[in-house]
């Protein structure tokens, strides 16, 4: 099975929209977070289920932290 990065069509492709939060929570935290994407649930009691919960329903939202996650992974590439 190819790694998700691999993928040629899709770069998130086999990644959970968990996942993605997790790792920028764990590079960034959530101050960062709330000030790159100013939304309610980086910015007020932060917390990955309520973060989830928003991005889910939030088509605009998920589509930013996306955007910003597969840029951040062709910074990393060598």
């Amino acid at each position: 099975m190819p790694s998700p990065s691999s993928h040629p069509r899709d770069p998130l492709h086999g990644i959970t929209l968990e996942a993605i939060l997790n790792q920028l929570v764990a590079k960034y935290g959530w101050l960062e977070m709330g000030r790159r994407i100013p939304i309610r649930c980086f910015q007020f009691n932060p917390s990955v289920k309520s973060a989830l919960t928003f991005l889910r329903k939030t088509p605009w939202a998920r589509q930013k932290v996306e955007n910003w996650f597969i840029g951040d992974r062709l910074d990393e590439t060598p």
